[in-house]
């Protein structure tokens, strides 16, 4: 397969990405729709009654994992000032071959470990102080005030460590749309191709799945498989399958509480207006609500609903509740 043939130029919504964008930043704000002060966004949709709901999806009790492992073999290139996770020891077994090693009764001995890492490095969720638009950031406070030096003083990611277990849908518009790359990688996306809103009812369709207010959507793409096969090169940073702006509609009429994909910035890229960047995050994060997740590893979970044909289950997805943080990473599991 020769290298044009993943090669696919965006189309261009509107010729005024000005008026596009901010149209739809005003058409799909939720600020007002889940009461004065509200910290949580869309999983408000995610209810008492949705939970008891989602755990009907459970019929094996098998568990497959979404996390990518942390490790410095990570796809960070230092690319918007991330770098993988630097993973160290402070107590080893070799230590205690010391005279001055710690000393316990009975031959009792321990090993230690600590992690420095962005919080956005691995499979993570954009908290809602992640973004900001036009100098506000969700509810409309005011960036500076938002988030300082002290971290997120609204809207930290810590709010969230109670709520994130729902019915999830995995959408394979991979599998769907994609192709088998010459590394043998089944079903995947060429970069820069976008996921529009005829593309998620037609995997909707073809899956049997329907999508409601509380669910949570796990779009793979295959991009993640393909480069952990080739290596990382420009994943985390680079072009993408991914949202398109024309999917908006579907996500904010739909009610969702959350959204993720195995790519690392969720939307297309390039993005599909010239010289803007990001604009779904603009319009999504600060301003919907929405939860937004990335670097999702969704290999496992693909080829077990492409198995079986069951393609909803219920998922834990908290995120590590760092105090004030925009961001974090999680271990989510689906379990069916």
């Amino acid at each position: 397969m020769s290298s044009n043939e993943w090669k696919v130029t965006p189309a261009f919504i509107s010729n005024d990405a000005v008026s596009t964008i901010n149209a739809a930043i005003e058409k799909y704000r939720n600020w007002d729709r889940f009461g004065k002060g509200d910290k949580k966004g869309t999983v408000n949709y995610i209810t008492p009654e949705k939970r008891v709901e989602a755990t009907k999806c459970v019929k094996t009790g098998k568990t497959i994992s979404c996390a990518m492992q942390l490790n410095e073999h990570g796809p960070q290139t230092g690319e918007l000032k991330r770098n993988n996770p630097l993973h160290l020891f402070t107590l080893t077994g070799t230590d205690y071959t010391s005279p001055n090693a710690p000393k316990f009764p009975h031959g009792v001995a321990f090993t230690d470990d600590y992690l420095t890492m962005p919080l956005q490095a691995g499979t993570q969720w954009d908290g809602l102080g992640h973004t900001f638009s036009h100098g506000s950031g969700y509810g409309g406070t005011k960036c500076y005030e938002h988030v300082d030096a002290g971290g997120d003083r609204f809207t930290g990611i810590e709010v969230l460590q109670h709520d994130i277990v729902s019915r999830g849908v995995l959408l394979d518009i991979g599998r769907m749309y994609g192709k088998t790359t010459p590394e043998g990688v089944e079903g995947v996306l060429p970069d820069g191709w976008a996921i529009k809103e005829e593309h998620l009812l037609a995997c909707m369709a073809k899956q049997k799945v329907t999508i409601g207010k509380g669910d949570i959507v796990l779009v793979r793409t295959g991009q993640m498989e393909r480069y952990r096969k080739t290596g990382w090169g420009t994943y985390a940073g680079g072009d993408a399958p991914g949202m398109s702006f024309d999917s908006l509609d579907w996500i904010h009429r739909t009610q969702i509480a959350a959204i993720a994909t195995d790519t690392w910035g969720f939307e297309v890229r390039p993005n599909e207006f010239p010289n803007s960047y990001q604009p779904c995050h603009q319009v999504c994060i600060p301003n919907m609500g929405l939860l937004v997740g990335e670097v999702w590893d969704l290999a496992a979970l693909g080829a077990d609903c492409a198995a079986d044909g069951v393609y909803e289950f219920l998922l834990t997805a908290s995120p590590l509740p760092v105090t004030g943080a925009v961001g974090a990473p999680l271990n989510p599991i689906a379990m069916k």
